[in-house]
Formats: C-alpha cells, structure tokens, sequence
C-alpha cells in the first residue's frame, strides 16, 4: 500500500488537522471530529448538518461555509459518526430557527442520525431531516435499506444551504430538500478498487480488463461486472439507467464526479459524452459540475447526477458560496 500517511489509526485526526491549519476560515473539533464555520451565520437562520464516514472528501468537511453547510461530523473513514458527535455538531450551530440533517441513506447513518435528532430535540433544538436515496444501481444492498445516497448529495448541501443562508424556514428548507431527493439520480462506475488505510489492500479484486458498473461509494457491487469499453459506452450505461428511472426532460444540472483516483482529462472526456446523450434525449444542461466532489480514497472511475431543475432551483443554485470544496460568486 502506497499512501501518504503515518499510522493508519491516525489518517482522519491528522487530516483534520490539516483542514485546520489550511482552512482558517474553518473551525475543528478534534475530540468530536466536527467541521463548523468559524464566524457562524446570523442568529435566526436555519442551519444545515451533514456527515458521514470519511474518505468521500471533499464532502462533506470541503462543503461547510457559506451558501452551503454549517457543521459537518466526520467519522472514521467508510463509518458512520456516532449519535453524540452529530448531537454536537447540531447544537453547536443551531441559531434557534432549527436545524436540518442531510442523511445519506446507509443503515449506520439514518440511525445515529435519527437518534441524535432525538436527542437534540429533548435540549429544545428542532430538527428537520432529509434521507438522500438517488442512486438508481441498486434497491438493496448489505449497506443500505433501499437505495444509497451518492452524488445527489453534493447538489442538495448546496441548495438547500442557499435556502437557509437567505433566511427560508425550516418547513421550507426540508420541503426543499425532499423535493430534490426526489427530483435527482445518480449512477456511478469504477475502473478499480479503493484501498482503506486501515485494511492496506484493495478492497475487492477487479481485474485490469475488466470494470464494475453501478458501483458504491464505499466499494459496495455494482449492477454487474464485464470487460473494459470505450468511453462512449461508458456513458451510455451511466445515463440511460438514470432516464430509465427520471424523466429529466427540460433543465437539469448535471454533475460528472471523479471518484478520486481518474484524471481530469478523462473526467472532461466522459462530460463530452453524457452531455451529448442527455442532450440527445431531451435533457437541457442549464448548469454543470465536473470534478471530485463526492469520492472513493482512490478509486478510478467516475458518477453521474442529473437533477431536474426548474427557476427555483437554477437561482438557487447561481446564489454564492465560498467552501473549501466549491467556491463561485462574489
């Protein structure tokens, strides 16, 4: 295993503290594992939390600042925070207006998650929540009940965070986020496997000649297994699952997402052919994202999120944010 670390047992608190020393604008919690803004927004605002296992970054600490998170609670790489943790950082940013938790939909998460809503209720917080579930591979796996929340998410943390930054309520806010959930779908691919530092070896065997289609952010099996294609074929099997399953006829914005181990170069590639297919079938690409926004460690290969978009959302979308992860607008 060739990585830049120490101990693997030490990968998440120094990295961390990187965030820290890198990020002023950044506040981190070592002992709770919690990234929060480090001037909070106004007193009366909503304020968003998300979290989730390490190792997709930048989501979801790349994602806190303004216009999009105000806490996120980093677990341990591909593990859930526990309940506490994301008590924390719930109470930490509460502005007394509620707080909103985007929740990826994985066993461990929605249940430490629901708890911690539990228990930030008893301190008199209101909690509202959304369970992200756009990954069309899959209905069940051994992670999830019913399908995983992937790329979506990176989309939802910014428009609902620019819903709460201009002073939208909770009710609105998690109406908001509902209906994105619902209106967003995602497909991913791998051309290898990811390599966990605490396990130092791939974390399945897949064979040069060979590459996953419908593959999960944590190494979790695709829809099937067969031998390497052209890029162009690629992009097929990613898009015509999605409009399968959405009609996304009209304006969309559309994320092409690394998942950590593929280049740019062939990142802007495989945009060239989704964009032409989406197209083709009616879709209208009003905005776009290409890069690793949501990833695997070092898995190569790459996802696909389409979301339907109406004026709402596209001016939603145009609002400013400055995170270490996404930074447009003045």
């Amino acid at each position: 295993m060739k990585k830049l670390i120490n101990n693997p047992a030490d990968v998440l608190v120094e990295s961390l503290r990187g965030v820290a020393l890198a990020h002023p604008e950044l506040s981190v919690d070592f002992d709770t594992h919690v990234i929060t803004r480090a001037t909070p927004k106004a007193q009366g605002r909503v304020a968003v939390v998300s979290g989730g296992g390490s190792g997709h970054e930048p989501l979801h600490g790349g994602y806190v600042g303004v216009g999009m998170l105000d806490a996120a609670v980093a677990g341990e790489v591909f593990t859930s925070p526990t309940p506490d943790r994301v008590q924390a950082a719930t109470k930490a940013v509460d502005r007394g207006a509620g707080v909103l938790h985007i929740v990826k939909n994985y066993t461990g998460d929605v249940l430490n998650f629901e708890m911690a809503a539990e228990l930030a209720a008893m301190e008199g917080i209101e909690v509202g929540t959304v369970v992200v579930d756009d990954d069309v591979a899959v209905q069940d796996s051994l992670y999830t009940a019913g399908r995983r929340g992937v790329g979506l998410t990176v989309l939802l943390e910014k428009l609902v965070g620019a819903a709460a930054e201009e002073g939208q309520d909770l009710a609105s806010v998690v109406e908001l986020a509902k209906r994105i959930n619902g209106q967003g779908r995602s497909m991913g691919m791998a051309l290898t496997s990811c390599t966990v530092p605490a396990a130092g070896k791939p974390t399945f065997d897949l064979p040069d000649d060979q590459m996953e289609i419908g593959i999960g952010i944590h190494g979790e099996p695709g829809r099937h297994r067969e031998p390497l294609a052209p890029a162009s074929d690629i992009a097929r099997q990613l898009v015509e699952p999605i409009l399968g399953d959405l009609d996304a006829s009209g304006p969309a914005i559309v994320m092409l997402n690394g998942m950590g181990g593929s280049p740019l170069i062939e990142l802007y590639l495989m945009y060239g052919e989704v964009a032409a297919l989406l197209e083709k079938a009616g879709v209208q690409i009003a905005r776009n994202l290409v890069g690793d926004y949501i990833t695997s460690l070092d898995m190569a290969g790459c996802s696909l999120t389409v979301l339907k978009a109406d004026d709402e959302l596209l001016r939603l979308w145009d609002a400013p944010v400055n995170t270490p992860g996404l930074r447009w607008g003045a």
